[in-house]
C-alpha cells in the first residue's frame, strides 16, 4: 500500500518536487499553499504557481489555503482527516506549528546546505556571498527556524555566470530527486544533527536590497546574480541596470564612468573593476539596448552614467 503524502508548497521550486511525488510510488492526498494573492500592476488575484499547475493538470484532491497554521484548529483536524505518513514541505511560506509537527513526520526540502542559510532567502544569499558550492537539505522538522535533524544533502557548484532563476530551476531538479530518495530510505535514515556553531541566517528580500552603486564591479555583479529576478538592480536615481556581464576586478576608474560602447553593451567603471551592461530600464518605462540608451541620452565615453 502507497505512503499518503501531504504537501505544502507555494512557488514553483515546490511545483517541481511537487510533480515528482505524484509520478513516484507515493499517493499525495492533499496540498496546503498561500492564499491567491493580487498581483502585477493591475493587482490581479493570482493563485500560487503549484496551485495554478494543479489547476491545469485537473489534479483531484484537496487544496487548502489557510493564511495561518498557528491556532489554526480547522487546519489542523483538516490534516488529521488525510491521515498522511509524511508531511513534505518545501517553500510553503509559514512556519509549522508543534501541532501540526506532531501529527506525522514533516520533511522539509531547504535550498541550502544547513546550518548554513537557515531561513526565507538562502538560494540569493549563496550567490551574494559567492560561494563555490550550494545545495539542498532534506531536514526533519521541529519547532525551530531551519534547525531540525538532516536526513540527506545534495551539492550544486555554482559557475561563475550563474543566476538565481538558473539556481533556482538547477535546485528543484536535485530537490525532487532528494524528496523521493528520503521518502524511500526513510526508515533506515540516521537523522543528524546540525551543528549549532555552523549556523548562519538569511532574511526575507526587500526591494531595496537591489540598490547598487558603481564602487565594486564584483559586488555590484554578485548583487545583480542574486537579484535579476526580484527586485532587480538600480541606482539610486531608479535605473535598472540588466544583462551585466563582469569584465574584471582590478582597474580603478571613476565610479559609474562609460568607458567604451558597442552593440553588444557600455562597459562601465567602477572604483574597483569594470562591468558590462547590455540593457538599461529607466523608470516607468521599457527595457532598451543599453547602446541605445546612450545615445538617447546623448552620453558618450567618459561620461558618467547614474
Amino acid at each position: 500500500m502507497s505512503k499518503k503524502i501531504l504537501f505544502m508548497g507555494t512557488p514553483d521550486y515546490a511545483t517541481k518536487i511537487f510533480e515528482e511525488i505524484l509520478n513516484s510510488s507515493y499517493e499525495i492526498v492533499g496540498l496546503f499553499t498561500q492564499p491567491d494573492k493580487p498581483f502585477g500592476r493591475k493587482q490581479i488575484i493570482t493563485p500560487p504557481h503549484i496551485k495554478q499547475y494543479c489547476l491545469d493538470k485537473n489534479l483531484d484532491f484537496p487544496i487548502f489555503q489557510p493564511e495561518r497554521l498557528k491556532g489554526n484548529e480547522e487546519a489542523k483536524s483538516q490534516i488529521e482527516e488525510l491521515k498522511p505518513d509524511f508531511i513534505v514541505v518545501a517553500a510553503y511560506g509559514q512556519i509549522l506549528p508543534k501541532e501540526i509537527l506532531d501529527i506525522a513526520p514533516c520533511i522539509n526540502l531547504h535550498a541550502s546546505l544547513l546550518p548554513k542559510y537557515r531561513g526565507a532567502s538562502p538560494i540569493q544569499e549563496s550567490l551574494l556571498n559567492d560561494d563555490e558550492y550550494t545545495g539542498v537539505t532534506s531536514m526533519l522538522m521541529e519547532e525551530g527556524l531551519d534547525s531540525g535533524d538532516i536526513l540527506g544533502l545534495q551539492y550544486l557548484k555554482i559557475s561563475p555566470t550563474m543566476e538565481v532563476a538558473e539556481a533556482f530551476s538547477k535546485l528543484s531538479e536535485i530537490a525532487a530527486k532528494l524528496t523521493i530518495t528520503t521518502l524511500d530510505n526513510y526508515e533506515t535514515i540516521n537523522p543528524k544533527k546540525q551543528n549549532e556553531s555552523e549556523v548562519s541566517f538569511c532574511k526575507k528580500i526587500k526591494k531595496e536590497y537591489g540598490e547598487v552603486d558603481f564602487s565594486n564591479a564584483k559586488k555590484l555583479h554578485l548583487k545583480y546574480k542574486a537579484y535579476s529576478y526580484w527586485p532587480g538592480v538600480f541606482l539610486n536615481s531608479g535605473l535598472k541596470l540588466k544583462d551585466i556581464t563582469l569584465l574584471e576586478t582590478s582597474s580603478t576608474n571613476l565610479e559609474g564612468e562609460i568607458l567604451s560602447f558597442d552593440e553588444t553593451g557600455v562597459s562601465i567603471g567602477c572604483t574597483r573593476g569594470s562591468l558590462k551592461i547590455a540593457s538599461i530600464q529607466s523608470p516607468s518605462k521599457k527595457a532598451v539596448n543599453a547602446i541605445d540608451y546612450i545615445r538617447g541620452q546623448r552620453l558618450s565615453g567618459g561620461n558618467i552614467l547614474k
